[in-house]
């Protein structure tokens, strides 16, 4: 049973200023895994990765109805499968998290889906 959906869209520039004003910014986005990832990246790359890690922190929130706060964005980590599929590695949801990721010119969507385990 599907609990919750969350969408989110930012412009890769917003992402952009944030972390250009303050550097620190990624590390409040990021675990220390997903930190790690970021920091193997290159130019655009680097920034999609953020942007997108940003975004499907966002949509989990808003699908678990809370928004950031309740949940922190270090509550949260996306890694990546062998196939380089996104996965949340690390929620406070128990069930099955879908999420898509997508990045177009200066924009990256993401959604997250919370699907509950059906008890019946």
């Amino acid at each position: 049973m599907i609990k919750g959906h969350g969408i989110d869209a930012e412009e890769l520039s917003s992402i952009e200023r944030a972390y250009q004003k303050n550097p620190r910014f990624a590390r409040k986005v990021l675990t220390p895994a997903e930190l790690r990832r970021f920091e193997e990246l290159k130019g655009k790359r680097r920034l999609e990765y953020l942007a997108g890690r940003w975004s499907a922190k966002e949509a989990f929130s808003k699908a678990w109805g809370t928004g950031i706060g309740p949940v922190s964005f270090q509550d949260l980590e996306i890694l990546n499968d062998s196939k380089g599929a996104p996965y949340f590695s690390q929620s406070p949801f128990a069930g099955r998290i879908w999420v898509s990721l997508s990045h177009t010119g200066n924009m990256v969507i993401a959604s997250v889906i919370l699907e509950e385990e059906d008890e019946s």
